[in-house]
């Protein structure tokens, strides 16, 4: 958030999902796969516009509203995921608790912020498409590449929202590197594990197990944006943490099970 100070938070989205399609695609280069059919790229093309909208939409709610609660309001697009998913009695008891952490963490005056909170909403929408349409393009099995691609189509996307300051971030090396440092940690990095487990794991399990970051986004608020958790966050996270590890429980309980079909 600090990056704001410098430029507007439709470019820093912007740099983000280029310079994480430029390292993707470059890391790629030697990849042997069978040749792109047009479901590949509209499936690399739709999870690439849905992942850098909410990129942009989360940013533009960032700069208003607090980083642990807007995740946690955010949080509603994987929590749907998950329920359209779920299927024996422990999910819905793991769900309802990380719903119910979600609900307590997002303590935040609406009033005060509409506008933020709609940018939240947007990139609710836009984080339940990055699950379903990520897992589409995890098992065609292509890798970083489809990755790549894909955040390709997103940054040409919101590059009409993100060139305002793009001048301002080419001309100070700091600011280019910094933007660059936050597409390879959060989103090359990031999303390429995203990837990884989505062709592992249902998506249910991997919509529940995201409900940890609203927890660790409330850590690093608290870390380094001086944003004090109250009780009720607190309380909050305990919901979260408690759903989850009944979500684990539960896996081991039973069989490996077999990634659901998109």
């Amino acid at each position: 958030m600090r990056l704001f100070d410098d430029a507007s938070p439709p470019t820093i989205a912007f740099f983000r999902v280029l310079s994480a399609s430029g390292l993707l695609m470059l890391f790629s280069l030697r990849s042997n796969h069978a040749p792109w059919t047009r479901h590949d790229i509209y499936a690399a093309a739709s999870f690439g516009v849905a992942t850098a909208l909410m990129n942009l939409t989360f940013y533009l709610a960032i700069d208003r509203l607090p980083l642990g609660k807007s995740v946690t309001i955010e949080f509603i697009g994987p929590i749907a995921v998950a329920a359209l998913r779920t299927k024996t009695a422990r999910n819905t008891v793991a769900l309802l608790l990380a719903a119910g952490g979600v609900v307590v963490l997002g303590g935040v005056e609406i009033a005060d912020e509409p506008l933020g909170l709609l940018f939240l909403l947007i990139a609710s929408a836009m984080w339940a498409g990055y699950i379903v349409l990520g897992s589409r393009v995890a098992q065609t099995d292509r890798g970083v590449n489809g990755l790549g691609v894909g955040l390709v189509f997103g940054a040409l996307v919101i590059a009409p929202f993100g060139l305002g300051d793009a001048t301002t971030v080419l001309s100070t090396p700091w600011l280019l590197a910094a933007c660059v440092l936050v597409g390879a940690s959060s989103s090359a990095i990031g999303y390429g594990i995203d990837q990884a487990v989505m062709r592992r794991i249902p998506i249910r399990r991997f919509s529940v197990m995201l409900s940890l970051l609203p927890v660790t986004a409330a850590v690093f608020g608290f870390l380094f944006l001086d944003q004090t958790p109250t009780k009720t966050d607190l309380f909050g996270m305990a919901l979260v943490l408690v759903g989850v590890a009944i979500q684990e429980r539960d896996v081991i309980d039973r069989r490996p099970e077999v990634a659901e079909t998109p």
